[in-house]
């Protein structure tokens, strides 16, 4: 194996994720947008209303739309961490097992963003309140992110 190969397999791998995490939602969208009776019973086990079902088939194909697309994929990811939190709080509400159910909704969560993680390095340090940029900020974002000054004009650090 290469440098070149070694060094690339952590975003091949979060590809894969990401790709495993997509593969999950659009099955789901489809199939509350089909009405597949399976699905329906689903969601009706879970305390859903028929006629919702088709509109939350909707929004969760908007977000794996949102995931898929690289320039939105954190946007996608944020929007779809949410949906699966309601995911969580519907199985919690209705008593369903915990690791089978109540916890599948963190597990593909956790597959998502790790894939996204992987694809992108540097989202890590930002999501963890490190200042990492892929590329220094220009223009207006280097202005916002200059350091504060003090009253002789020197940087604080």
């Amino acid at each position: 194996m290469s440098h070149e190969q070694a060094r690339r397999w952590p975003e091949r791998l979060g590809w894969v994720l990401s790709g495993l995490a997509l593969v999950f939602f659009l099955i789901d969208a489809l199939g509350k947008l089909l009405q597949v009776p399976q699905v329906m019973a689903g969601s009706q086990d879970l305390g859903y209303p028929i006629a919702t079902v088709v509109p939350i088939g909707v929004l969760l194909l908007v977000g794996a739309v949102l995931y898929a697309l690289p320039r939105s994929a954190v946007l996608g990811a944020i929007y779809l961490t949410a949906f699966l939190g309601g995911a969580v709080a519907a199985h919690v509400r209705i008593g369903s097992p915990l690791f089978t159910h109540i916890l599948f909704g963190v597990y593909v969560a956790v597959l998502m963003w790790a894939g996204l993680v992987l694809r992108r390095p540097a989202l890590l340090g930002m999501l963890l309140g490190r200042r990492q940029y892929p590329h220094p900020p220009r223009g207006a974002d280097a202005i916002r992110h200059k350091r504060p000054a003090n009253a002789a004009g020197e940087e604080v650090r």
